[in-house]
């Protein structure tokens, strides 16, 4: 006997179909946050560096802004990028007197492009885990 869903028709599992195609498309467009590396450069502040790779077509599309956030999502810094980086991905950018937190030593990097807003993708970082004023945190491979 063939397995069969009764109660859900073809088109209703066709529409969800292209539907999850549609946000699997989306988030490919998403800035990725492929690094960041802090060291300190004051008694209570950082350097971050930041490798971002995202999909740039030119100046209507491409990743225009990064961000440091504590949990509670108050900005600590953050860098806005002025121009696509269609032939130069990954690519890394710096920005310099970031505080520590005032709570706890998470942190979280954010990133976004000109079409697309923010990614969903928050890139925890805990600053407790410095070794000598320096912490180098990478994606997963």
């Amino acid at each position: 006997m063939p397995f069969s869903l009764p109660n859900i028709s073809r088109s209703f599992l066709a529409s969800c179909l292209a539907l999850s195609f549609y946000s699997i498309s989306a988030l490919a467009n998403d800035v990725t946050i492929v690094a960041a590396e802090f060291t300190q450069d004051g008694q209570r502040t950082w350097k971050v560096d930041v490798s971002l790779m995202h999909s740039d077509t030119g100046w209507d599309h491409y990743a225009n802004m990064w961000r440091v956030v504590d949990v509670n999502g108050t900005v600590l810094g953050e860098r806005e990028l002025l121009h696509p980086h269609v032939n130069e991905q990954p690519f890394a950018r710096s920005l310099s007197k970031v505080p520590h937190p005032a709570v706890g030593s998470i942190v979280y990097i954010e990133a976004r492009d000109k079409v697309h807003g923010w990614s969903p993708q928050r890139f925890e970082v805990d600053l407790s885990q410095a070794q000598q004023g320096h912490l180098l945190v990478e994606m997963p491979k």
